[in-house]
């Protein structure tokens, strides 16, 4: 945990955000595998690490606005739990950790809630994403479950977006905790990726890192020969030469703040002609994309410098032709680059993506475009100092795609197809840093993991 002033000083910009009423934060509980004493690994509701700290099940709180007390509800452990898991600190003295004074029995917050609701009092909570958390709210609030989304705080849904958008620097600090052993992570893998050897055996170097350090991986990790499926996620193919390999992971630090890299490799090590010349573009349009951050500008913006630059690179292959500012601007380029450049990061990898994308990465200014790649755009919005987001632009050759848009006709005027369709066995590289905000421009995160084509060829001598 942070130091309890941390804690306290998000609770209290909370209240001057909402202003009356209560907030309810119910924390997670034990996901059983297969039957309840066998469990996936716990891991907390990110809002209430982000303003209570508490990294264990069964935990739930509330601000209360208008009363102006903050209380965590939740029970000691009995005899029988410390036979299983061993001696714990009390609640009252964990609370305390978090600047909480007031704790309160689990049993008691249906009570609290049912008293809050009798008075005609305003009892905001976030859109639920998990099963268990449905059934207590509705339990709670006497709502369906099905109608619990729409019954969600927009209030506090913007509330927690203002404050958890910009880092502080204990907040930078963790992301960077966790690019340190992420980088040890791409060190070990990288030079495994080698003609015959299985997507497994890549992720198992990364993963004996990742547990060496006593961390988790901040979500299911791709490791894939097929980079033009962008969320692959099973290890079964073998690498074969000719082939990239596309490895977008990132470990999560010890209070759960996240990283994400994606870095693209040669089989074998060494690029051949073709490989370099599409690796080249999309390093060139990161590169390009990262000098163009700063605040005031739009993320969108962002996001159409890196796809003017990779067309550019494009057409010098034959691959796109004609007016290629135009061709951005109707969108012919999203053959190749379809999804958004990047998006928030911090407590999730796509930070808050649980209370609403459009909530996130986009405002009252900025609506999500309609264009096929462009609408992808998790994050569109004005960048202010503070925010930590990804930049992770990507050339793909999907064949289903390329098929669909020649059929019918599409784009002619901006794409080659008869020159693209000899690239439909090349698969896709993507690139990705995560980058800071700062007050006059941005700083890429963490220690250096290697992207120059000659510092990657490095790593197979």
């Amino acid at each position: 945990m942070f130091e309890a002033g941390v804690y306290k000083l998000r609770r209290k910009k909370l209240k001057a955000l909402v202003k009356s009423g209560l907030c309810l934060f119910p924390g997670n509980v034990n996901s059983p595998m297969n039957y309840p004493a066998n469990c996936y690994p716990f891991r907390q509701d990110s809002t209430f690490l982000y303003f209570f700290g508490m990294d264990s099940p069964g935990l739930s709180a509330i601000v209360d606005i208008d009363e102006g007390q903050d209380i965590i509800f939740g029970d000691d452990v009995s005899l029988e739990d410390i036979i299983w898991v061993g001696p714990q600190p009390r609640l009252k003295d964990r609370a305390e950790a978090a600047g909480v004074k007031k704790v309160m029995p689990s049993s008691e917050l249906a009570l609290y809630l049912e008293k809050a609701i009798s008075q005609g009092r305003n009892i905001h909570f976030l859109p639920p994403y998990r099963g268990e958390t449905k059934l207590q709210l509705s339990s709670w609030l006497k709502t369906p479950p099905e109608k619990l989304k729409e019954s969600a705080s927009v209030e506090l849904i913007r509330a927690v977006v203002a404050l958890r958008s910009k880092k502080t620097a204990e907040e930078v600090r963790e992301i960077e905790n966790a690019l340190k052993v992420t980088r040890e992570m791409y060190l070990a893998a990288i030079p495994q990726a080698k003609p015959g050897v299985r997507e497994q055996e890549v992720l198992a170097y990364m993963e004996m890192v990742l547990r060496a350090n006593g961390l988790s991986f901040s979500f299911p990790p791709i490791v894939t020969i097929n980079g033009q499926i962008f969320h692959k996620t099973s290890y079964g193919d073998t690498l074969k030469k000719g082939r990239m390999l596309v490895i977008d992971s990132g470990a999560e630090s010890e209070l759960h703040y996240a990283c994400d890299i994606t870095r693209t490799v040669p089989v074998g090590g060494r690029f051949n002609g073709r490989q370099k010349d599409i690796y080249s573009i999309v390093l060139k349009g990161q590169e390009e994309a990262i000098k163009s951050i700063r605040p005031g500008r739009l993320y969108r913006e962002v996001h159409l410098k890196a796809a003017r630059v990779m067309a550019e690179g494009l057409k010098d292959l034959g691959l796109m032709k004609g007016d290629l500012e135009e061709a951005v601007n109707q969108g012919a380029h999203a053959l190749f680059f379809p999804h958004g450049l990047g998006h928030m990061l911090g407590l999730d990898v796509h930070d808050m993506e649980n209370l609403g994308e459009n909530y996130v990465g986009y405002d009252e200014t900025v609506k999500r475009s309609e264009q096929f790649g462009l609408g992808y755009l998790r994050l569109a919005r004005t960048l202010e100092p503070g925010f930590v987001l990804t930049v992770e632009p990507g050339i793909y050759f999907i064949p289903q795609l390329v098929a669909t848009w020649k059929k019918e006709r599409k784009f002619l005027d901006f794409i080659n197809y008869d020159r693209v369709e000899k690239y439909l066995d090349f698969g896709g590289v993507r690139i990705e840093d995560d980058v800071l905000v700062t007050d006059d421009g941005c700083r890429v995160l963490g220690p250096r993991i290697p992207k120059k084509i000659a510092e990657i060829e490095k790593l197979f001598s």
